[in-house]
């Protein structure tokens, strides 16, 4: 009997362990029953003031450094307060139709109704169905929707700057619309999330499903979202969230990451989201699995070396950039170590919104991390090394 009982309770323990073992993310969203990750409120502290306040704001950052997740975490916050109905939707599907603003309003909004059901309790749902004219669905769902809603709403639209032209402008002049009969006959807050600041979002005449965002002529001043009050950008973690970050890997297994370990990662990483998750899944998941392994500077150098080779998804994209003209315009001359020239400043500001370079201290640009360092040359001489014929023996 008690060697039954005996393996009862350890296949108990084993269980307890396996539904709780959590991991490092590298794909999508993070959650908090099974990943590791940082406080999503403490990355932008001041945007519940600001949504008590019924403002709109920006958010704009390069990807994979958390914005989805960190707006996920807090529409749910806010939704669980109480106080508000607060849900993240997105609006990418409505890329395709850049000339079709009915047939993108449709498509948004069939996709909307997804995520509201997944997202939200029933009480809180919208009832109401895509109607009115082309060019007025959006805002009036949202209208519609929050005038029944039996709290505040609040919305954080993802991925706007996925749409542009016609259905872009389309979609930012709805909400503006609404602007002034919040927060009864309209969310109390609107929250646009992407890559680029409002006023770099593109209304390209001629553009094509797939060209860049950085073609085209810009919003600036005069964009039809001039209603909004901030625009935020989300930094790459400090080397203390680094710290804190793989900290809860080493309560969780008992697995240490030493000192020189965690200084390492910062530094080849500066920080970079994806990338400080990426090494340390690659470390804990493969390279050490077994958690007795202390986590040592060689083992980071060992990820970072497999994680150039492999170029994974995030390593992959920064890449297909690289071979677009004016990005190797500015990212060549970096790496020579030459000036830049006279190139444009909205393309100067497309690489800092790609995360692939940043400011230095005196004000020029520079590669982001030393990762990025390493595989940018060997992106740009990929061609040139494929060129060279075979030396027949």
């Amino acid at each position: 009997m008690g060697a039954k009982l005996a393996a009862i309770y350890w296949t108990w323990i084993f269980l307890t362990l396996l539904i709780m073992k959590k991991w490092f993310n590298t794909a999508g969203p993070c959650k908090a029953d099974i990943h590791y990750m940082l406080p999503a409120g403490d990355r932008l502290p001041e945007l519940e003031r600001l949504i008590a306040q019924e403002n709109y704001f920006v958010i704009h950052a390069p990807r994979q450094v958390g914005k989805t997740t960190a707006m996920l975490t807090l529409a749910q916050k806010l939704t669980a307060s109480g106080q508000y109905t607060a849900v993240m939707l997105s609006l990418e599907v409505g890329a395709v139709f850049s000339h079709d603003p009915d047939a993108a309003e449709r498509a948004i909004l069939d996709e909307w109704q997804d995520a509201i059901r997944f997202y939200l309790p029933a009480e809180l749902q919208a009832s109401n169905g895509i109607s009115g004219s082309s060019g007025r669905q959006i805002g009036s769902f949202l209208s519609a929707w929050a005038q029944e809603s039996p709290r505040p709403l609040v919305v954080f639209l993802d991925e706007i700057d996925a749409l542009s032209d016609e259905t872009l402008i389309s979609v930012l002049r709805q909400i503006r619309s609404g602007f002034p009969r919040r927060p009864h006959g309209f969310p109390q807050s609107v929250t646009l999330i992407g890559m680029r600041d409002v006023r770099d979002y593109k209304v390209a005449s001629g553009s094509s499903v797939g060209a860049s965002p950085a073609v085209g002529t810009r919003l600036n001043t005069s964009s039809p979202f001039n209603i909004k009050v901030r625009s935020f950008t989300l930094s790459n973690f400090t080397l203390e969230n680094v710290r804190s970050l793989y900290l809860q890997h080493t309560e969780a297994t008992g697995q240490i990451f030493t000192d020189e370990a965690i200084a390492l990662a910062f530094h080849l990483t500066q920080g970079q989201p994806w990338l400080v998750n990426a090494i340390a899944k690659e470390i804990t998941e493969y390279i050490a699995e077994d958690p007795a392994i202390p986590i040592t500077p060689d083992l980071v150098n060992q990820a970072k070396e497999i994680l150039i080779k492999r170029q994974d998804t995030h390593l992959d994209s920064l890449a297909e950039r690289l071979r677009e003209d004016r990005v190797r315009a500015i990212i060549q001359p970096i790496l020579s170590g030459l000036e830049i020239g006279d190139t444009p400043e909205d393309d100067r500001r497309y690489l800092l919104d790609l995360g692939l370079v940043v400011r230095s201290q005196e004000g020029g640009l520079k590669i982001a991390n030393p990762i990025y360092q390493e595989v940018i040359p060997k992106v740009l001489s990929q061609g040139a090394q494929d060129s060279l014929p075979m030396i027949q023996q």
